[in-house]
């Protein structure tokens, strides 16, 4: 314990005395939740569209009109003519057209079903379908009041034909996300996202660091094990990472009203667990490569497999499936369903066994192979 506790102090000390790591562990956190829990999200907040109105009349002003006071479609350019339409949307001036062609008025009142076209840029596909989604929402709701309880009125977007003229009541309740915010689904994967790049990163730079100023060998021929040489080098940014962890968790409540429903304990718990995995991969990454710039390239490989494979942008269930098999692999995938399940929904420690499990046998692995990288490096 004695060689341990001058290990460790040397470790702090370098810590402190390098600058870039200290902006790297207060800045980096604090600027990437502010910038991502804003920006990554697949929520379409503003669509410019192009109006064709070939019926002129009350109802499709009227329709325009809803759509625009949704705040999802804002016209900005109209005229009869669907040439000039395309031209706009090709050049990008607008994400979609909206057609409603003659005798649009006079179709809904008479037969309670009117159809309008609705053409969209589908270069990105998940936008266009949400785009969709918002657009017949409105328009549904629409003709059912300025048609009223007469007959099932809707308005039918080309390319979606009604069937039927059964209604349907659908009353919805959300649970877990009342409000259905979009960062309270986002911000907990993305503080994932930050101490997984923090111990990744602080861990690949450690032994090669030592490498590269000569220090490696010195402490290869002193009596110092390897069980203290590596418990030497993952304590020091272990305890670190908790604590950017404690700090982002604290931005998340105060910038983002996150909820934590669940207990903070086993959120620690987790977190924990999973930065022995992120340290040990990082570790492990040191002990194969010369020059910190060597490592700087395989951790950033390794961190695009992780954010690909996790399920932080990309749900895994959209994956093909033997995809979805390889995303199981991921620990990162594994820590985010425990942040999200114990914060968002109050999951308790039996919901969650699961992922500590997992963690837990990725850690021993990861670690093991560290060590004895390490040995192989250093006989």
């Amino acid at each position: 314990m004695r060689t341990l506790k001058f290990l460790l102090r040397k470790e702090l000390l370098q810590i402190r005395r390098d600058p870039a790591i200290m902006r790297l562990l207060v800045a980096m956190p604090i600027v990437q939740l502010l910038l991502l829990g804003n920006a990554a999200t697949f929520q379409i907040r503003s669509t410019r569209m192009y109006v064709v109105d070939l019926d002129g009349s009350q109802a499709s002003r009227g329709l325009v009109t809803r759509m625009a006071a949704s705040g999802r479609f804002v016209p900005v350019e109209a005229s009869p003519s669907m040439a000039l339409a395309d031209r706009a949307l090709r050049s990008r001036r607008v994400s979609c057209i909206l057609r409603i062609p003659a005798d649009f008025e006079r179709d809904l009142v008479r037969t309670g079903t009117a159809p309008v076209q609705l053409v969209l840029n589908a270069e990105d596909g998940a936008a266009a379908g949400i785009r969709r989604t918002y657009a017949g929402a409105i328009m549904a709701r629409y003709a059912a009041e300025l048609t009223g309880e007469l007959h099932p009125s809707r308005l039918a977007m080309e390319g979606a034909p009604v069937r039927g003229a059964a209604r349907v009541e659908v009353r919805a309740r959300e649970w877990f996300n009342p409000g259905l915010s979009y960062q309270a689904y986002m911000v907990p994967g993305i503080l994932v996202l930050l101490v997984t790049m923090v111990a990744t990163a602080l861990g690949s730079m450690n032994i090669v660091r030592e490498k590269e100023i000569g220090t490696l060998e010195q402490l290869n021929v002193t009596p110092v094990t390897r069980a203290e040489f590596i418990a030497s080098k993952l304590i020091p940014f272990w305890v670190i990472g908790l604590g950017v962890l404690g700090f982002g968790l604290a931005v998340a409540r105060v910038a983002y009203r996150i909820p934590m429903r669940g207990s903070l304990a086993l959120v620690f718990l987790g977190a924990a667990v999973y930065l022995l995995v992120a340290l040990g991969i990082g570790l492990w990454i040191s002990t194969i490569v010369e020059t910190q710039q060597q490592a700087m390239f395989v951790t950033f490989a390794v961190n695009m497999i992780y954010l690909l494979m996790s399920g932080l942008f990309t749900p895994i269930l959209s994956m093909p499936w033997w995809a979805q098999w390889i995303a199981q692999l991921s620990p990162v995938k594994h820590f985010i369903v425990l942040m999200r399940a114990v914060l968002v929904k109050g999951a308790g420690f039996s919901a969650v066994r699961v992922p500590l499990l997992v963690l837990a046998v990725y850690a021993a692995i990861v670690l093991t192979l560290a060590v004895r990288q390490y040995s192989k490096r250093t006989a």
